[in-house]
């Protein structure tokens, strides 16, 4: 099938392996959303009178097929077509002729692709904020439920004062929902449409390119035409930044489940469906899935790093490089919406061992609460400090529940206040569900049914 560059040459079949590269195959992602970005071009192209009314239904008709077979993985892309706009465009032109030699008028691969990549990533950022703050959900009931059940805390791995499991989930599910706070303006800074945009300059058309943000659901166009091409990989970077930090997150938490989870501690305990066994020794119940959480953080860092790297330095105007930002940002994006589903099923079937816990809590320990006792006594803290430091041994086990109910002051052990990640999280739950029910019934508007964008 024909390029959409094609010439009155025959392309050099390594150069085409070269520039291809696995595009054709990523696209299987995009090809929703290329559709319903070429449906809002058409509907725009009738009303400047490029297309007839009945050239605009036929092509919104097959449009509509194709977005079809794209949700059920059916719509092929083959290496020659280089990409999915192209198997597009020529299976429209193949099923209706003319109208689908028309439907890019207007507008280049650069805008097209970025357009698709745009509703891709909006769809994104809502399917991360729905399962973001499920897993920060899973981490407040979990910090709820085990808000008074003492654990040692740590520093340098170390015993170092009385904490307490809910001091611990809390910790985690302010962390993530700190990263999460970002995504309205990640969000926002997406939710602008590039389409028009072409290859950077505009087109002598009198484009309505207000009407094809409206019709795809964009808070707006996104204005210069050059900074929207320009853009590529930007908003690409701004979400694998976010990714990046839940992953860091996730990745402490994992590893802390690990050891906590030991047989030798066993503070916790995993449930024997989240773990897998040894091929040799059948007494193994091994942690995989959060040692893999562990190891797909530093995938999501070093996918963040690469498609920074790929736009340093480049000229203005599209070049090809950012072609190669495309592997590791689908892969990340997938990637981390599954990190935060094996962290809120991890939560949510923890097994808790208030004995063992409770164990853990050595005399030297309380050492810190001995020397505010002399504190409030009177003595100076550097005094009190060194007196206790001199006569570790004399340190007495104390009841660990009564020592995390005099930790009175905000965020401490005994008075945790999660609630109120409680609300926020809530609060931008139901914010991004709002978005994601305004952004159905415009986009079933365009192709008569909810697609599946993720």
């Amino acid at each position: 099938m024909a390029k959409l560059w094609q010439k009155e040459y025959t392309f050099n079949r390594l150069i085409e392996e070269f520039t291809v590269g696995v595009d054709y195959l990523l696209d299987a992602d995009l090809v929703v959303a290329d559709c319903l970005g070429s449906i809002a071009h058409a509907r725009m192209l009738e009303e400047i009178g490029i297309l007839s009314s009945a050239e605009r239904q036929s092509l919104e008709n097959e449009l509509g097929f194709i977005a079809r077979e794209g949700q059920d993985g059916t719509f092929a892309i083959n290496r020659e077509d280089e990409d999915c706009h192209t198997a597009i465009e020529n299976r429209l032109t193949k099923a209706l002729g003319e109208p689908g030699k028309k439907i890019h008028t207007g507008r280049s691969r650069n805008d097209q692709v970025l357009t698709a990549l745009r509703v891709y990533e909006r769809a994104m950022l809502l399917e991360l904020a729905r399962r973001g703050v499920k897993a920060v959900e899973a981490l407040v009931d979990f910090g709820k439920e085990n808000r008074n059940v003492p654990m040692p805390g740590r520093t340098h791995m170390r015993i170092a004062m009385p904490s307490s499991v809910g001091l611990w989930a809390g910790a985690f599910a302010e962390e993530l929902f700190g990263h999460l706070s970002l995504l309205p303006a990640i969000y926002d800074l997406v939710n602008q449409c590039p389409l028009g945009a072409a290859a950077g300059y505009g087109t002598p058309l009198p484009l309505d390119r207000e009407l094809t943000a409206g019709l795809l659901g964009f808070a707006r166009v996104q204005n210069n035409v050059l900074y929207a091409i320009n853009s590529r990989s930007g908003t690409e970077g701004w979400i694998l930044a976010l990714a990046e930090q839940l992953g860091l997150t996730l990745s402490r938490m994992a590893q802390d489940l690990i050891l906590f989870s030991m047989p030798e501690i066993g503070y916790f305990s995993l449930p024997d469906e989240l773990c897998s066994g040894s091929s040799i020794m059948p007494q193994k119940k091994n942690p995989d899935a959060l040692e893999l959480l562990r190891g797909k953080s530093i995938s999501l860092t070093h996918a963040a790093a690469a498609v920074r790297e790929y736009t340093h330095g480049l000229p203005t105007g599209y070049n090809r490089d950012v072609q190669e930002s495309k592997e590791p940002f689908a892969k990340a994006a997938r990637s981390v919406l599954l990190c935060l589903d094996i962290a809120a099923l991890t939560i949510r079937d923890l097994i808790v061992h208030p004995d063992a816990l409770s164990d853990a809590f050595v005399p030297e320990i309380y050492a810190t609460d001995a020397a505010m006792e002399l504190v409030v006594g009177g003595m100076s803290f550097r005094d009190a400090y060194r007196k206790v430091a001199a006569d570790i041994g004399a340190l007495k086990k104390r009841n660990p529940s009564e020592t995390i109910e005099t930790r009175t002051s905000t965020g401490t052990a005994g008075n945790l206040n999660i609630e109120i990640t409680a609300t926020a999280a809530g609060k931008l739950r139901q914010d991004f569900e709002s978005e994601q029910n305004k952004l159905n019934d415009v986009l079933s508007g365009l192709c008569g049914f909810v697609p599946s964008i993720i």
